[in-house]
């Protein structure tokens, strides 16, 4: 009775969760509520960062804790932001396709991805497109395994974390419904941030940066001092501007300032301290 109930130690009831706000992400994202999905993803991340943190302070670290971590973070850091691409991508893909003029961009979502589906029957070449967002599960489940058993990522990170990678694509539908007027009446910036031509190479890239071997800076502070933590403290205070006075613009340009400085990082400074 007792190895049952310390199974569930608040460590492990917060990873288990943020599994929860995986699958509820994925839910909202069928349901073409793909403004709503990135705010479980959000959660999701939140309590992924305060599961490991708790796991230390209360001293509950264990075997079933890890491999509970990596099933939610399969869920809500993989599988989510790959369905929720998948159906941006369904509606992105689709021509010629009439949609009643009182409905709703979810409604259209919806809709969308339910003709996709249907698609898919005739096996026409432009249904296969949204598949392109399942890319991301395919190589997180990658990175996740590869995390497990890599003893050189205990302080920092060896290839892209999957939060950071999901947190980047949860803009795009932000944006989408954000700008749906100017996406819509056809604004040349809008229609080519929010396209397959940007969405699909930009897939591709991330996910080849998750399994990497690219070393990316982690938040694990061994003290709060400033000599050592240089980097991260101008990452976080970059952020705090960045994000008050752009908002949702700021969440793609944090993660590619995160990308960059990594490999500044590597690059110059490590070097330059040899």
């Amino acid at each position: 009775m007792k190895s049952t109930l310390s199974m569930f130690n608040i460590p492990n009831l917060f990873t288990a969760t943020n599994f929860m706000c995986g699958i509820t992400a994925i839910i909202l994202s069928v349901s073409g509520r793909i403004d709503l999905a990135p705010f479980a993803i959000y959660l999701g991340a939140i309590l992924d960062f305060f599961d490991g943190f708790l796991a230390r302070k209360l001293n509950q670290q264990g075997e079933l804790g890890k491999q509970m971590d990596s099933l939610a973070d399969v869920v809500t850091f993989g599988v989510a932001p790959g369905v929720m691409m998948m159906v941006l991508l369904s509606y992105l893909s689709l021509n010629n396709v009439r949609f009643d003029s009182e409905m709703t961009l979810n409604g259209i979502l919806a809709v969308s991805f339910e003709t996709w589906l249907d698609s898919l029957l005739n096996l026409h070449p432009r249904s296969f497109i949204p598949f392109i967002g399942l890319i991301i599960p395919f190589f997180s489940i990658f990175r996740l395994a590869k995390f497990n058993i890599d003893t050189r990522q205990s302080d920092s990170f060896i290839g892209l974390n999957t939060p950071a990678n999901t947190i980047f694509f949860t803009s795009f539908p932000l944006l989408l419904f954000i700008y749906q007027d100017d996406f819509f009446i056809g604004n040349t910036f809008i229609n080519t941030i929010i396209s397959p031509m940007i969405l699909i190479p930009l897939i591709i890239l991330m996910s080849i940066l998750l399994v990497s071997e690219i070393p990316f800076f982690s938040f694990k502070f061994k003290h709060f001092k400033w000599k050592g933590n240089e980097l991260r403290y101008l990452f976080l205070i970059t952020c705090g501007i960045l994000i008050p006075t752009l908002l949702v613009w700021s969440i793609p340009i944090i993660i590619l300032l995160y990308i960059i400085l990594s490999i500044v990082e590597n690059l110059f400074i490590k070097k330059a301290s040899i």
